[in-house]
């Protein structure tokens, strides 16, 4: 066979073998044609639950119900709190007060009373031969109407008991608080008393004196304002 005739030959067969076979990248350019569909049905439909390209994601309505409900529950919760905390002080306030009126009414009480029987003697212990003693005692115990009206009666009463050689000593005292606050009571006293005089001839003889002290507590003492027996009439 001729040269010319033999490559001629080969030629041909390249050509008829090529034509048989796929042609290179033919796939791979199908296959590339066809991954754009394939992405584009993905975002357009979405994975999983994906949000689309473009697409804004849905958030929650802070308006809608029950967004803010566990936010009002706790405020409401600690108004509540705050109040029975404010009740609570109150109440505990107002005991300590009662608490504390009530232990100072009881303590005026005691101190008046006892005031009140150092006091009665002094009225009931004097000796028409030296009363001087007698009427110091008296207005240092005084105070208010009471000092007024036995400083303006000291001298009627001094000529009384020096014209009858009155005596007096005193004996049982009983006191009893008719009322009190911490600043002023009542207290009733009944005092007893031996008196000897010209009225008496001379022997002593058993008195009684029955009173009601008003009293007042002034510098932190108890002083008697008004008193109502039959020594001192009260003032009109």
């Amino acid at each position: 066979m001729p040269a010319e005739d033999a490559v001629a030959s080969v030629a041909a067969d390249d050509t008829a073998s090529g034509a048989d076979r796929p042609r290179e990248g033919a796939g791979t350019a199908d296959s590339v044609s066809s991954a754009p569909a394939t992405l584009e049905t993905e975002v357009t439909t979405g994975r999983g639950g994906a949000t689309p390209e473009g697409a804004e994601p849905v958030r929650a309505d802070p308006a809608a119900p029950g967004s803010g409900a566990r936010p009002r529950v706790l405020l409401g919760a600690l108004a509540v709190a705050v109040l029975l905390l404010i009740g609570a002080v109150g109440a505990a306030g107002y005991l300590y007060v009662q608490e504390r009126d009530k232990a100072e009414v009881l303590a005026a009480y005691d101190e008046v009373r006892q005031a009140a029987c150092r006091y009665a003697p002094v009225l009931a212990d004097y000796d028409a031969q030296n009363l001087e003693p007698y009427f110091s005692s008296v207005l240092a115990g005084a105070t208010g109407d009471w000092k007024k009206e036995f400083e303006t009666t000291t001298g009627e009463l001094r000529e009384a008991l020096v014209a009858g050689e009155v005596v007096s000593a005193a004996g049982d005292i009983q006191c009893a608080v008719k009322t009190a606050d911490p600043t002023s009571a009542e207290v009733v006293v009944v005092i007893g008393q031996t008196i000897t005089s010209l009225g008496t001839h001379g022997q002593p003889a058993p008195g009684q004196l029955a009173m009601v002290m008003r009293m007042q507590k002034t510098d932190g003492r108890w002083l008697v304002d008004q008193m109502t027996s039959p020594l001192a009439e009260p003032m009109q």
